[in-house]
């Protein structure tokens, strides 16, 4: 079922069979790519009304913010994206050591 999963979210995370805390997690992260100058008290509201903590919304908002600015970097510097195999292969490391 994991890899189901993982392709029904990739595919669209609106859709995907996922925990509603999750999907509203993923409609901020979102919003913070794409819009981060309209976001708004409210969407913060809307994510403590779904159940999430302050302390997991400060989570989200942390790794959002710090994948966007490696992921900006990358793209100035030109780093080139692995092929899959070197994305399994650096999945195995991490999954067998961690971060």
């Amino acid at each position: 079922m994991g890899h189901e999963l993982t392709r029904a979210v990739l595919d669209d995370w609106r859709t995907a069979p996922i925990d509603k805390k999750l999907r509203a997690a993923l409609n901020l992260i979102e919003k913070l790519t794409l819009t981060p100058d309209q976001i708004e008290s409210g969407d913060i509201d809307a994510l403590r009304a779904e159940g999430l903590s302050d302390e997991a919304i400060e989570d989200a908002i942390h790794v959002t913010v710090l994948f966007n600015i490696l992921d900006r970097i990358a793209d100035s510097l030109g780093f080139e994206i692995p092929t899959a195999q070197g994305f399994a292969r650096a999945a195995d490391v991490l999954l067998k050591r961690g971060y």
